[in-house]
C-alpha cells in the first residue's frame, strides 16, 4: 500500500507587488490634472477647457482609491479601465524588455485589493482554475474528466491539489482551454475566483471575467511554456485559507489513494 503523503503547509500570502502598476494607473491621471489646473491659471481664455480636462483626469484617477465593499460594488466598471490601461501599456512595457514586471505588477495590485475586499468577509462560494499543464506531460491520467483519476505518485503538484481539494470540500476546475475555464466559471456562478496560470493568462482571465473577483498565483515554467509547469501549492492554500470560509467537515477524511504511478 501507498503510503500516506503529508501535504505542504500554507505559507503566509506573499506582499503584493502592485505598486509599478499603481504609480501609472493613479500617477498619470493625477500629474495630468496638476498639469489642467495649471494651464487654467495660466491661460484664462481657455480655462473651462483646462478645467474640463481636469475634473475628466481626477474621475479616471478615482477608481484606483476604492478598496473594500466599495471596490466589490462597482468592481466590474473598476477592472474594465484596470485592464484597458494593463493592455493599452504592455506594447510598450514590452518593448522595455519588462512586459511580465508589468503584468505581474498589475496582478499584485488586483490581489491586493481582493485581500482587502475578502480580508474582514471570507467567501463563501469559491472556484480554484488550475491549468492542465501542471501534469507531467507523459503522465496518462485522464484528470482533466475525473481529478480522482490521478496517481498521486508526488512527480507533480496534481497530487497535492487533490487532496487538498478533497479534505476541505473545496470546488475546483482543471482546464486546458482558456475558454473552457471562463464558461465553466461563469456557470458555477463563484464569489470568488482563485486562478493559477502563466502570466499571459492571468492577465487575459482578468479582461475577459471582471465581473468576478479574482486572486490569481502565476506559474513559474522551467521547462518553457505549457509543458510540466509548475506553482506554489502552499500560496494556493494560504489564499483559500485566509480569503475563502472553510468547508473542512469535522474529523478526518483519507482521500482515495491508488496504486500506479504516472
Amino acid at each position: 500500500m501507498k503510503s500516506d503523503r503529508i501535504l505542504p503547509l500554507p505559507g503566509p500570502l506573499p506582499v503584493e507587488g502592485g505598486t509599478l502598476f499603481l504609480w501609472v494607473r493613479r500617477g498619470l491621471p493625477l500629474a495630468l490634472a496638476v498639469l489642467a489646473l495649471v494651464g487654467s491659471a495660466l491661460h484664462g481664455a481657455g480655462r473651462g477647457w483646462w478645467m474640463l480636462a481636469g475634473v475628466a483626469a481626477l474621475a479616471a484617477a478615482w477608481p484606483s482609491f476604492l478598496r473594500g465593499e466599495a471596490f466589490l460594488r462597482k468592481r466590474t466598471a473598476i477592472m474594465r479601465q484596470d485592464c484597458l490601461w494593463a493592455n493599452a501599456l504592455r506594447p510598450l512595457a514590452r518593448w522595455f524588455g519588462r512586459e511580465d514586471t508589468w503584468i505581474l505588477s498589475f496582478c499584485g495590485h488586483n490581489n491586493r485589493r481582493v485581500r482587502e475586499a475578502f480580508g474582514p468577509r471570507r467567501a463563501r462560494r469559491a472556484l480554484i482554475l488550475l491549468p492542465h499543464c501542471i501534469q507531467m506531460a507523459r503522465c496518462k491520467a485522464g484528470i482533466l474528466d475525473d481529478l480522482q483519476t490521478c496517481y498521486d505518485c508526488g512527480l507533480c503538484s496534481v497530487g497535492d491539489y487533490l487532496n487538498a481539494v478533497l479534505l476541505n470540500r473545496w470546488e475546483g476546475r482543471i482546464s486546458n482551454r482558456s475558454h473552457k475555464a471562463y464558461r465553466e466559471a461563469r456557470e458555477y456562478h463563484p464569489d470568488l475566483i482563485v486562478a493559477v496560470s502563466c502570466t499571459d493568462r492571468l492577465l487575459k482571465g482578468l479582461t475577459r471575467m471582471p465581473e468576478i473577483p479574482s486572486y490569481v498565483i502565476p506559474l513559474s515554467l522551467p521547462h518553457g511554456m505549457c509543458v510540466d509547469t509548475d506553482f506554489s501549492m502552499p500560496h494556493l492554500l494560504a489564499a483559500m485559507e485566509a480569503l475563502v470560509e472553510p468547508h473542512r467537515p469535522s474529523g478526518e477524511i483519507q482521500p482515495l489513494r491508488r496504486e500506479g504511478i504516472a
